[in-house]
């Protein structure tokens, strides 16, 4: 053994040949961690101090690879001096510039998923041997950053700058076909000849019938790029990156720009280049915000986890109601292994919602993402049905029918009767008290609420309610379900609204008081949309539905009458009595007309300036961040209640609740994170000079005393 730590060993396999291996204990994975960065600079010195070695093979003890940089270490170096933090990157990159600069040929073998740095540990070896299941690629923009390892230099160098571009600005994870056919590794293979490849490439280096200081050299130097092929290259690139990426996510960018900075360098230089730019990035509200997403997705995983111990399995599910709702649900279920049974009291809904699932599996086949063998699977999974015959059999039952309180009660009644002992009851309701329906069974402690988003295929989040007597397995049946079906489940507690939707009416009311006052709707939607939002209120309550809105509208000011509730007659009032529901009929806020692809559009209506000129009471000048105030505040000061109320257990969950479910803006990390960004205290202060506009402006007292103490939602 030439070397032995926690994270990595470094043994002779054979002729002079040594494997460094990835172990990291205690660990499902292999990362970049303190530990295993300070084992690597130690193998590295290992293997250089010993004599007899003659080719490194660099393989993994784990199903994956490597999986990147622990992120939850590296956010608190974030926090250093900016020169501070260049120093400690590049002093990182040396670990892996002496690995590249071994006198000895490397082989990376790469079983399974190698992200991130663990990609960029590959790009360091000479040659690279992959799986044919196995998955590479740098996908630090996601995260508000670019690759800090050396990637940018080692990819651009390896596969030419155009497809380094491609990978590095999308953060792009190759498979292994593709992979091979940009050059980004050397040879694809089946797991189980995976080692026996590399070990056979590091033999043919060690003959010399591989010349391996010849294949390292080009990454040592300069781009092979001359100055109009440079020009060419990258500026056409920066065009087309920035208008992909938009103008509040600048990682894209920055990586090419860094990337044209660093071509006319030699490898060095090159990375001194990376590392201004990556921790230039690093300093940003948007990496911040990003990598603060990416820690809460992993809390929701986590907690997801916890309840999979307690949740039993569900191997046969159903759908109560057909439509395009059921059909979604049925659709998504099927498609992700569950078979389900779709039952409807009438043939044309069993019809519609076969329409629909079928509609979906089409379109899937046609983008190349299922095949019509899997299709016809999935198709014959959905089971439809009038009866209630095989519902014995059923784990958990899903009920979609019409929003109305009496009629849910009614059905959820009947299937009861119908179903096992153990068979989860669950309600696709938005806005209906899962205690209110839990009145009319026998059995509440198996009923819960599971809010689907709609589209159904297309929304990641369902909220789970839980309600006064759900029992915990319920929830974690539920939760399960909900993660087998491809979702990102959260488990919120029971009032009107429930989470998403609680929080969204305040900020529809911010609205509703704008267009009161004078304010164009269309100015609004456009300072929004330029705020972040992936559309502005009043498209957004057109594609919701008038009606939808009109009733959930009603259902948060009963609920919440000391804020919600208005006696005024609103735009959405104006909009409803005169029948112009939004998208649904072609007549909301906007007029609709179909695009050439047959979906609809948005036009400006004339009309609706008799419609509105009722209910606009004043005409006030307001600026662009009066606009942007008046509608956050109420969302951010509701989603706090929510916190503080118990509806949602963390600051994580309640913001990755509006990620999923409403499209809150990526790059601002969430409604609580958004008030840490502007300081509590500056937020409190903020939402003051706005409290004559009402209740929904007025921060809690618990706001306050955060305030006054310094605390903020994410330490």
């Amino acid at each position: 053994m030439i070397y032995a730590g926690k994270a990595i060993t470094v043994k002779t396999l054979e002729s002079g040949i040594v494997e460094l291996n990835f172990d990291l204990k205690g660990e499902s994975v292999n990362k970049f961690n303190r530990l295993t960065l300070t084992e690597l600079r130690a193998a590295v010195d290992a293997i250089q101090a010993h004599n007899d070695v003659k080719a490194v093979v660099v393989t993994s003890g784990k199903d994956v690879f490597i999986v990147g940089a622990d992120i939850t270490e590296f956010v608190e170096n974030f926090k250093l001096p900016e020169e501070e933090l260049i120093a400690a990157n590049l002093e990182i990159n040396k670990i892996f510039n002496d690995f590249e600069d071994l006198n000895v040929p490397t082989v990376a073998a790469i079983n399974g998923i190698a992200l991130g740095g663990g990609f960029e540990m590959c790009l360091a070896a000479d040659y690279r041997v992959m799986s044919d299941s196995a998955k590479v690629g740098l996908p630090e923009v996601k995260l508000g950053i670019y690759p800090g390892f050396g990637g940018t230099v080692r990819l651009t160098r390896v596969v030419g700058a155009d497809n380094a571009i491609e990978w590095i600005a999308g953060g792009k994870e190759g498979r292994a076909e593709e992979a091979l056919k940009v050059g980004a590794v050397d040879v694809v293979v089946s797991a189980d000849k995976l080692l026996a490849a590399a070990i056979d490439l590091a033999q043919r280096a060690i003959s010399g019938e591989l010349d391996y200081k010849a294949k390292r050299q080009p990454k040592l130097e300069k781009l092979k790029l001359n100055a109009i092929e440079q020009m060419m290259s990258f500026e056409a690139a920066k065009g087309l990156v920035a208008a992909q990426a938009g103008p509040n996510f600048p990682a894209p960018i920055e990586a090419v720009k860094t990337i044209q900075k660093a071509a006319n360098h030699g490898r060095d230089k090159a990375l001194e280049i990376e590392a201004k730019g990556f921790v230039k990035l690093a300093k940003t509200s948007v990496a911040e915000s990003l990598i603060g997403l990416f820690l809460n997705d992993q809390e929701l995983k986590r907690k997801a986890k916890a309840h999979e111990k307690i949740a039993r399995d569900v191997k046969l599910s159903a759908v109560l109601g057909a439509g395009i709702m059921g059909g979604g649900i049925a659709y998504q279920s099927a498609l992700k292994g569950t078979p389900i049974l779709m039952k409807d009291i009438r043939e044309e809904g069993i019809q519609l919602g076969l329409d629909e699932a079928a509609k979906l599996l089409v379109k899937r086949v046609e983008r190349k993402r299922l095949t019509p063998a899997a299709m016809a699977k999935a198709l014959n999974a959905i089971r439809p049905t009038m009866s209630y015959g095989d519902f014995g059999h059923v784990d958990i039952v899903v009920e979609a029918v019409v929003e109305n309180p009496k009629v849910k009660q009614g059905v959820l009644a009947e299937v009861e009767q119908h179903v096992g002992e153990n068979t989860i009851l669950a309600s696709n309701t938005s806005t209906i008290s899962i205690n209110l329906l839990a009145k009319a069974l026998k059995r509440p402690e198996n009923f819960v609420g599971m809010h689907f988003f709609n589209p159904v295929h297309m929304m990641p989040l369902v909220e789970v309610i839980r309600g006064e007597h759900s029992s915990d397995e319920a929830v974690a049946t539920t939760v399960a379900y909900a993660q087998k079906m491809g979702k990102n489940p959260i488990v919120v507690n029971d009032c009107p609204g429930f989470l998403v939707n609680r929080v969204l009416f305040p900020y529809f009311g911010g609205f509703a008081k704008l267009v009161s006052a004078g304010v164009d709707f269309v100015r609004i939607d456009k300072v929004m949309e330029k705020f972040g939002w992936p559309m502005g209120p009043a498209y957004l309550m057109d594609v919701v539905g008038i009606d939808t809105g009109h009733h959930g509208r009603d259902v948060m000011a009963e609920g919440f009458p000391d804020r919600m509730k208005d006696d005024q007659r609103s735009a959405v009032d104006a909009l409803y009595e005169a029948d112009r529901l939004g998208q649904k009929n072609g007549k909301g806020f906007y007029a609709y007309e179909t695009d050439k692809r047959g979906k609809p559009k948005k036009v400006v209506d004339d009309a609706i300036a008799g419609v509105l000129a009722p209910v606009i009471y004043e005409q006030r000048e307001v600026t662009d961040e009066d606009i942007i105030n008046w509608m956050m505040i109420p969302l951010c000061m509701e989603t706090v209640r929510c916190l503080e109320d118990g509806i949602v257990e963390t600051a994580a969950e309640a913001d990755m609740g509006l990620i999923y479910g409403i499209g809150f803006p990526l790059f601002r990390g969430g409604a609580l994170r958004y008030i840490d960004s502007i300081g509590v205290a500056e937020f409190v202060a903020l939402a003051d000079q706005y409290a004559d506009l009402g209740a929904l402006y007025h921060p809690t007292e618990k706001l306050r005393e955060m305030a006054k103490n310094g605390q903020t939602f994410f330490g």
